[in-house]
C-alpha cells in the first residue's frame, strides 16, 4: 500500500515528523517498507510567466523570452522548448538555483545573454517528460517557490501489510490506525448522500447472493468524460502509485485509495436491461479492459446485463462496456463481494488488479453505499451531469456478521506480563472504534464491519499491545535458579561425541530434514517415505529416514568446487514408519550420527604415497569413537552400500548401525569420482560409556609371542579374535592381528592370520612353560573351533 504523507496528514495530523510516523506505523504492525520523496532536492525555482518570445537571431530552434519571475523586472532567458509562448506559466530557475543535476549561472547562448532557465518536468526530476516546458495553471501566483506551490516536500510511504489487515488498504484505514496510536483527531471524508435529480435507474438482481450479498448502482447522465482531472486528485493518486488516465477513472481510483472500496464505471449506453450478478454461462467469453479474452471458469463471478457479460466481478471490467472520453452516461458500481468468491481468480487468469487485491483480503461490507455517494459527488463536481437514485440489492442472510468477542482483563495482563489497568484497556479498544461492554471478568467487544481479523480473544490482546506500544513493554533480563545437572561416568554428552569426530578431521554439517524422494529410494531403499503435506519446495517433499543422502549431497557440493578430500558428519533426527508403541503413533524418530569420508586418506605430503580412503580407515574412526567399548562388525546388505564392503555394527549384541563403502551404481549416478565410505549409527549408543576400572600397572617384563593360523577364507577375523579372547589365560593382556596373507604356500580357499600375543603378570616374571601353555590354549581353541592349522 503506497500513499502520500501529505494526503494522510489531511485526514489525521499527529505531532510527528516523517521518521517518527514511519517508526510508529512499523511498530504497530504496518511495516513501512519505503519512504521516497516525490521530488528530488532543488532550490531557487519559482513560478514565472512568459511575457514575450522571439526567435533567436543565431539559432532556428531557440527563442529569446522575456520572463516575469516576480523579481520586479523582466528576465531575458534563452529557451529551446517547442511550447515556449507568451502567456505560458512555467517553472523558472533563477541564476544561482540548484537543480538535481546542475546549478544555474548567467550564460551566453549563441551570442545572446540568458539569466536563468525555464524548466521541463524532467529537469526538475518530476518525470521523464522532456517534450516541453512544464505548464502550470495560468492563475499560479508569480514568484512563488515551485516546491511550495506544487507541494513537492511531500513523500510517498509504502507499507507492507499482512493479509489480515485489509482495512488498512486505504488512507482512511491508515488514518484510523494513526489516530488510535497518537490520539490525533481523524477527519473523515464527506460521504453525504447526493440527492437524485433525475429518475434514471437500472434494476439489479443478485443471482449469486452467497458470492455478492450487496450491490449498489447509480446512473449519472450528461457527464463530460473529457474533463481535466483536478490537480489535487491527480497528485494524490500518482503519489500513491496509480497512473492518471481520465477524470472518471481517476475518481474511482481516488475513492478506492481514500476509503478502500473498489468501484467500477460502465458506459450506460452500452448496457441493456437489468444488471445481474451471476456465475458464468457455458461457453461465455469476455474481453477485458487489458485486451485479454477469457473464458471464465464456473466459479468466477460475473457482472452481466440481459445480453452479455460486462465484467469479471471484483477483478476487472470488460472492454465492450468500458467508459471512454466519448461517454456521456455512466452506470457507477459499488459492491461487496465475498473474499472466497474473488480470492485467486485474477492469478488464475494471469494478471492482477488493485480491486482484486482488496476484495480477496476483505472489504468493509458496510462501505458500498458511502463509497458510491462519495464518488457521485466527485463526478458531479469534476465532470458535471445529473445523478439518479442509488439502486441497491441486498441479501442480508449472506452478509458477514461481527460476533462479540469476550476479553478477560486478567488474561491480558498474564499474556503481556505488564500491569495494564482495565480503564487503559477500555480506552485502547474504544480508540480502535470497537464497541466495548463491561462484564464481570472484563469486556465483551464487538468489532466494526471493516475488521475481518478480530475473531478470538488473542486478537484483542494483540490489538491492545499494538496500541500500547511494543516499545513500552519492559524487557527485564531473565532470571532463575541454576542447578547442576547430573552427569555420570556411565554416559557422555552428545557434544563430546561430536568433539571426538572433529578431532579426527571431520567437519560438522547441518542438512534439511526433508529431502528429495529419489534420495530416499537410492540411499535408504525407502519406497514409501513420509510425505510432507505442504513442502516448501517440490524437491524437498519427503522426510529423511537416513542421514547418508545429505552427506553425499555435501560431498557433491564440495567436488563441484574442486575440493576432493572431504570429511563430514551430522547428528540429527530421522523419520521412519514404525509399528504400534512408538513414541509418536506410527512413527519412529531416532537421533542418528552419520559420517562420510571421501577422497585421499591423508592430505598430500612427501612422507607417504597418496591413496584413497577405504573401509578400514572409516572403521578405525568408528572404533575410536566407541572406545573403550569393542564393537562387532558383521557382513550385511544395505541399499546404499557396496554389497561386499558393508558391515552391520553391533554393540553388546545390539545392532546400532552400519558402515561401508557407497554402492558403485550411486557413485556413477551422482558423479562422485571415487567411492566414499560412510557410517550411520544411533547416537544414544555412542553416548553410552564404560565405567573406568582400575588395574595395577605391572613392573614385570612383558612376553610377546607371534602365531600364524591357517584358516578357511570365509571365517571372519573378528569371530576368531572373539573366540581367542574368550579362552585366553589371565596373563594374556592383548591379542592383535598384524598380518593377513594369501598366496604362495597357502591353499586358494585358505588364509593366514598372524596374531601378536602380549602376556604379562603384575607380581612375577612369567616362565617359558607358562607362556607356552597360554599360547597352546589359544592354538587348540582355534583348531577345535575353526579347523585352523598352525603355520610353520
Amino acid at each position: 500500500m503506497q500513499f502520500s504523507e501529505r494526503w494522510l496528514r489531511s485526514l489525521v495530523n499527529p505531532p510527528l515528523d516523517t521518521e517518527g510516523l514511519s517508526h510508529l506505523l512499523t511498530m504497530a504492525g504496518l511495516e513501512v517498507e519505503e519512504v521516497e520523496p516525490v521530488a528530488p532536492e532543488f532550490s531557487g525555482i519559482v513560478v514565472a510567466r512568459i511575457c514575450a518570445a522571439e526567435k533567436h537571431p543565431n539559432a532556428d530552434k531557440l527563442r529569446v523570452c522575456s520572463v516575469d519571475a516576480g523579481t520586479g523586472e523582466l528576465l531575458q532567458i534563452v529557451c529551446g522548448a517547442p511550447n515556449a509562448a507568451p502567456g505560458l506559466v512555467v517553472p523558472c530557475a533563477l541564476v544561482g538555483a540548484h537543480l538535481p543535476d546542475f546549478d544555474i549561472k548567467a550564460a551566453k547562448l549563441r551570442g545572446v545573454e540568458s539569466f536563468g532557465m525555464l524548466c521541463s518536468a524532467r529537469e526538475l526530476g518530476l518525470s521523464e517528460d522532456h517534450g516541453g516546458l512544464l505548464e502550470l495553471p495560468v492563475d499560479a501566483p508569480i514568484g512563488t517557490d515551485v516546491r511550495d506551490y506544487l507541494a513537492l516536500d511531500d513523500v510517498s510511504i509504502t507499507i507492507k501489510l499482512t493479509p489480515n489487515r485489509a482495512d488498512c488498504l486505504s488512507l482512511v484505514g491508515v488514518g484510523r490506525e494513526v489516530s488510535a496510536l497518537t490520539g490525533a483527531a481523524l477527519t473523515q471524508p464527506s460521504c453525504e448522500p447526493v440527492a437524485p435529480t433525475i429518475d434514471a435507474r437500472r434494476a439489479i438482481f443478485l443471482d449469486a447472493p452467497e458470492a455478492c450479498p450487496r450491490y449498489c448502482g447509480r446512473i449519472i447522465r450528461g457527464v463530460d468524460a473529457a474533463a481535466k482531472t483536478p490537480d489535487w486528485i491527480r497528485e494524490r493518486i500518482e503519489r500513491s502509485g496509480i497512473r492518471s488516465i481520465s477524470a472518471l477513472v481517476d475518481i474511482t481510483n481516488y475513492v478506492m485509495l481514500e476509503l478502500g472500496q473498489p468501484l467500477h464505471a460502465f458506459d450506460n449506453s452500452r448496457l441493456q436491461g437489468s444488471i445481474h450478478v451471476r456465475w458464468p454461462q457455458v461457453g461465455e467469453e469476455l474481453l477485458l479492459l487489458n485486451e485479454q479474452k477469457v473464458m471464465p471458469d464456473g466459479d468466477t463471478l460475473m457482472i452481466a446485463d440481459e445480453r452479455q457479460a460486462l465484467a469479471m466481478a471484483g477483478v476487472m471490467g470488460g472492454e465492450e462496456s468500458g467508459i471512454s472520453l466519448a461517454t456521456t452516461d455512466l452506470f457507477l458500481e459499488s459492491a461487496f463481494f465475498a473474499p472466497d468468491a474473488i480470492s485467486g481468480r485474477a492469478r488464475r487468469y494471469g494478471f492482477g488488479s488493485d480491486a482484486s487485491h482488496r476484495y480477496e483480503r476483505g472489504v468493509d461490507y458496510a462501505l458500498a453505499r458511502r463509497a458510491i455517494e462519495r464518488a457521485t459527488r466527485l463526478v458531479l463536481d469534476v465532470c458535471g451531469g445529473e445523478a439518479g437514485p442509488v439502486e441497491e440489492a441486498e441479501s442480508e442472510a449472506h452478509l458477514p456478521s461481527r460476533s462479540p468477542v469476550r476479553l478477560r482483563t486478567a488474561r491480558v495482563r498474564k499474556v503481556l506480563g505488564i500491569a495494564l489497568d482495565d480503564a487503559r484497556m477500555e480506552e485502547i479498544l474504544k480508540g480502535l472504534s470497537l464497541q466495548v461492554e463491561s462484564t464481570e471478568s472484563g469486556f465483551l467487544v464487538t468489532p466494526p464491519s471493516y475488521r475481518f481479523d478480530i475473531e478470538i480473544e488473542e486478537d484483542l490482546v494483540e490489538e491492545i499491545v499494538r496500541i500500547y506500544g511494543y516499545d513500552n513493554v519492559p524487557t527485564p533480563p531473565p532470571h532463575g535458579s541454576l542447578a547442576m545437572l547430573p552427569s555420570t561416568e556411565s554416559g557422555r554428552p552428545a557434544w563430546a561425541v561430536r568433539h571426538r569426530l572433529a578431532d579426527r578431521e571431520y567437519q560438522e554439517v547441518v542438512n534439511f530434514a526433508f529431502v528429495e524422494e529419489a534420495w530416499e529410494r537410492d540411499f535408504a531403499g525407502n519406497a514409501k517415505p513420509i510425505r510432507l503435506a505442504n513442502p516448501i519446495a517440490s524437491q524437498l517433499s519427503v522426510m529423511r529416514s537416513s542421514l547418508i543422502a545429505g552427506l553425499v549431497g555435501n560431498l557433491v557440493s564440495n567436488r563441484n568446487r574442486q575440493i576432493l578430500r572431504v570429511r563430514v558428519f551430522e547428528t540429527g533426527r530421522c523419520f521412519r514408519r514404525s509399528a504400534d508403541g512408538a513414541p509418536v503413533d506410527g512413527f519412529d524418530q531416532p537421533v542418528m550420527l552419520a559420517a562420510l569420508a571421501g577422497g585421499p586418506a591423508v592430505q598430500e605430503q612427501w612422507a607417504m604415497p597418496s591413496r584413497a580412503v577405504d573401509f578400514y580407515d572409516v572403521k578405525a574412526d568408528l572404533e575410536a569413537l566407541l572406545a573403550p567399548a569393542l564393537a562387532e562388525f558383521v557382513p550385511c546388505e544395505h541399499a546404499a552400500l557396496h554389497p561386499g564392503r558393508c558391515a552391520a555394527v553391533r554393540l553388546d549384541g545390539r545392532e546400532i548401525g552400519v558402515v561401508g563403502e557407497l554402492h558403485p551404481s550411486l557413485v556413477q549416478r551422482y558423479d562422485l569420482g571415487g567411492a566414499p565410505v560412510v557410517f550411520e549409527v544411533r547416537l544414544d549408543a555412542m553416548m553410552e560409556a564404560r565405567l573406568p576400572a582400575y588395574s595395577t600397572v605391572s613392573r614385570q617384563p612383558a612376553v610377546v609371542r607371534d602365531i600364524a593360523l591357517v584358516i578357511d577364507q570365509g571365517v571372519p577375523v573378528g569371530t576368531v579374535i572373539e573366540v581367542l579372547r574368550s579362552v585366553a589365560d589371565p596373563v594374556v593382556r592383548s591379542i592383535d592381528l598384524f598380518d593377513v596373507y594369501q598366496g604362495k604356500g597357502i591353499a586358494a580357499d585358505k588364509k593366514s592370520l598372524a596374531f601378536r600375543i602380549l602376556m604379562q603378570d603384575t607380581r612375577r616374571t612369567l616362565e617359558d612353560a607358562e607362556v607356552d601353555r597360554a599360547v597352546s590354549v589359544l592354538v587348540n581353541a582355534a583348531e577345535s573351533r575353526f579347523g585352523a592349522k598352525l603355520r610353520g
